[in-house]
């Protein structure tokens, strides 16, 4: 018997599982896929909103403030990198000035300080690459970015080392009360009994509330898509680089990653299925709107590309309140959503807490080393490593530079990488220039050993999508 159970290994989830460690609460965390952040945590631009976007008195804006004001803390404690590069949005006329300086007072009434308009000049000392056509922007120096599968990763991991619990490939489709408790049961058939349910199921979260009774919600489904440029783009643009937004989203970025990395797009499409194929049509949107933004741009330096789906809400805003006497909904959480995850997270589990009278967990310990980080080291500290374990000394991943030894770790940490999808989350082994055509073989390989698999029983990313199908070795 569980306290607490979970729906949903995103970000929201993981997150909401670390800040209950916090307390002496017996907590489960059920994910319908193989890993967690399999869906909107996965894909998504990584960007931390300074908060001038939402609308005054949402819950969008009061999350945002106060997890962006979080996260240079959280991503500290968790190992994860964490930059604070500031945003930009640009204007290109008069009118669109005029639309700057209205997110301006929309900002100040959210609480985010630090913000300015830009002049012509001003802009193009800070980005030399933006176009010649700009205006003025909008200076926004709270603004940052994340790695947001990584930071769903640590989160969940820490939580795991903190107590909680993981259930993977556990989807839930059916929630039947008894007594002071609820039995969760899954696809294939297992279940889970608890005194109380947390609906972070993102994509899935009205099935979720339906299973308790009629949601007062529904959830729709936004598809964006991106190009993803290699890292020797690094320092191309500084900071995150929006247009005016609109009410389909905040628009096309162009934006570093935390790993060096230049991310375009995203597109936005409203999709009755989530689903996450790109479209031809999607490059023609990004990169006609991308060139009007900046010069210049590198796009012989594409790597690959991909999707997300976001689920929002009919409200417009994110749903958090209690569901009935044993469900609480955290649903609708599209952007910001990514930045809102710790402050959110918090959120829920002080109200569980108060609900559980609960003790504080006087052996939590916040804190979690980062996954890939040898690449980072000095050579002293390099060396003194690979004579403690020489698995640091073979590098798996020529593109990232990924040594056995960090896949070691991924395949036996909390979370375990159970995937090439896992280890790659974990290690960017894959993530390079070659897209795992060097490393992929020998991930195979690892997964196989670990495991005790079969060639042709190891997947991409969980259920039936096999690596290798037929054959013989």
């Amino acid at each position: 018997m569980y306290d607490i159970a979970i729906v949903g290994g995103g970000c929201i989830g993981a997150l909401t599982a670390r800040e209950l460690a916090r307390y002496r609460l017996k907590t489960v965390v059920l994910e319908a896929a193989s890993d967690v952040a399999a869906g909107a945590s996965r894909a998504n631009s990584g960007i931390v909103h300074a908060g001038f976007d939402a609308a005054e008195g949402s819950l969008k804006a009061k999350f945002n403030v106060l997890g962006n004001a979080m996260m240079e803390t959280v991503c500290k404690e968790l190992g994860v990198e964490y930059k604070n590069n500031a945003s930009l949005v640009l204007a290109f006329d008069e009118e669109q000035e005029n639309t700057l300086r209205e997110l301006v007072e929309r900002g100040k009434k959210n609480g985010v300080k630090g913000l300015e308009i830009l002049n012509k000049e001003e802009v193009l000392r800070r980005e030399p690459n933006v176009s010649k056509e700009v205006f003025a922007a909008l200076y926004a120096p709270t603004g940052g970015i994340v790695c947001p599968f990584t930071l769903t990763i640590a989160a969940m991991g820490n939580a795991m080392d903190n107590g909680a619990e993981l259930f993977t490939d556990f989807e839930v489709v059916a929630a039947e009360e008894q007594g002071d408790s609820v039995r969760l049961s899954a696809a294939d058939g297992r279940s889970v009994n608890a005194k109380y349910v947390i609906n972070c199921a993102g994509a899935g979260s009205q099935k979720v509330a339906e299973l308790f009774g009629k949601a007062n919600f529904t959830v729709h489904a936004r598809k964006g898509e991106y190009i993803l440029l290699d890292s020797s783009t690094a320092g191309y643009v500084k900071s995150t680089i929006f247009t005016v937004p609109t009410k389909a989203g905040k628009g096309v970025l162009v934006t570093p990653t935390t790993d060096g990395n230049t991310l375009i797009g995203p597109t936005s499409v409203e999709e009755e299925t989530f689903d996450t194929s790109i479209r031809r049509e999607g490059f023609d949107d990004i990169l006609g709107k991308a060139k009007k933004m900046c010069d210049r741009l590198p796009l012989g330096e594409t790597i690959t590309s991909f999707a997300g789906v976001r689920a929002y809400s009919d409200r417009h805003d994110f749903v958090l309140e209690e569901g009935g006497e044993r469900l609480f909904n955290a649903a609708g959480i599209e952007s910001p959503g990514l930045t809102s995850s710790p402050a959110i997270g918090k959120y829920i589990a002080e109200k569980i807490a108060d609900k559980f009278h609960a003790e504080k967990n006087s052996d939590f310990n916040p804190n979690r080393k980062s996954y890939a980080f040898f690449k980072k080291l000095s050579v002293e500290e390099k060396n003194k490593i690979i004579a403690e374990n020489p698995e640091f000394g073979q590098i798996v991943c020529r593109c990232e530079s990924v040594t056995l030894g960090e896949i070691r770790e991924a395949l036996t940490r909390n979370p375990r990488a159970r995937t090439i999808d896992g280890i790659k989350l974990r290690t960017r082994a894959g993530m390079g220039r070659c897209q795992s055509g060097f490393c992929q073989p020998a991930q195979l390989e690892l997964l196989m050993k670990e495991y005790g698999l079969r060639f042709d029983e190891v997947t991409k990313n969980g259920k039936k999508s096999f690596i290798i199908v037929g054959g013989e070795i």
